[in-house]
């Protein structure tokens, strides 16, 4: 995949900051008489997938950003975008996968970690990490650890609820009760003309027969859960997949990677 160019969602026109341009290809950004020394970036990994069965949300992709990153001109920079984590569903396996990262360079973001299921209880670890389930009103599973840096863990799970995922802002909430924990928030990127935001968890799952109640992803992305079949969290932006019930988890969001630079 390219680099994803940021528009504004009236015109479709891009948005070219005050003294910034968008390169028109990769090869633009090290052009060996005009181009840059430095660049700003931000990366964001694909999120994690949702679980099945008592599902806990999907942690959001690793979330990476900075300013002044050196280049060296006339030499081409690689782009890789994560795809996000597949959902768990029956038959087939409850737990999801996490999801892919997205890399610029020497940056790296890490794939957002899966959330569990009944089965597996604990949460997976990522840029941020999954959340945790529960063992059929027994025992409450530990969120997946998030990376410093790139996101927060996920939620833990109770007795009787399951959590949602980590987001790159905030930890994924803990269940409580029979309640669902909602997944953490995202952050915003500095790189865009009106705010967006990227990388929130997703949503705690539930099952109706246990009366166990679902949850909302984080802002940025983050897939809703449910009782039934939960919804992926939103493309492009790295949110983790919502936890799902009765029938399946979401898949994760894939991620983006933005690059701008001071010019002409």
């Amino acid at each position: 995949m390219s680099i994803l160019f940021l528009k504004t969602p009236s015109t479709g026109s891009f948005v070219r900051p005050q003294g910034y341009t968008f390169p028109t290809g990769l090869f633009n950004i090290g052009d060996a008489a005009n181009g840059p020394t430095s660049v700003d970036y931000l990366v964001v990994a694909g999120g994690g997938g949702g679980a099945y069965g008592q599902g806990g949300g999907g942690g959001a992709g690793g979330f990476r950003t900075a300013s002044g990153f050196s280049i060296a001109q006339g030499t081409p920079y690689s782009v890789t975008v994560g795809g996000g984590g597949t959902r768990g569903f029956s038959p087939g396996g409850g737990i999801g996968a996490n999801g892919s990262s997205s890399i610029f360079s020497t940056i790296t973001s890490l794939g957002g970690g899966a959330g569990a299921d009944g089965g597996t209880i604990n949460g997976r670890s990522g840029g941020s990490g999954g959340g945790a389930s529960c063992t059929y009103n027994s025992v409450g599973g530990t969120g997946g650890s998030g990376t410093p840096g790139q996101g927060s863990s996920g939620g833990n799970g109770s007795s009787t609820g399951v959590a949602g995922g980590g987001g790159a802002g905030a930890v994924g909430n803990n269940a409580s009760g029979y309640n669902a924990g909602s997944g953490g928030a995202g952050t915003a990127s500095p790189y865009s003309s009106t705010p967006v935001t990227y990388a929130g968890g997703g949503g705690g799952g539930g099952l109706t027969g246990l009366a166990q109640n679902a949850a909302g992803g984080g802002s940025g992305g983050g897939g809703t859960g449910s009782v039934n079949t939960a919804t992926a969290g939103d493309p492009n932006t790295g949110g983790g997949g919502g936890g799902g019930g009765t029938f399946a988890g979401g898949d994760g969001g894939s991620g983006v990677v933005i690059i701008r630079y001071s010019g002409a």
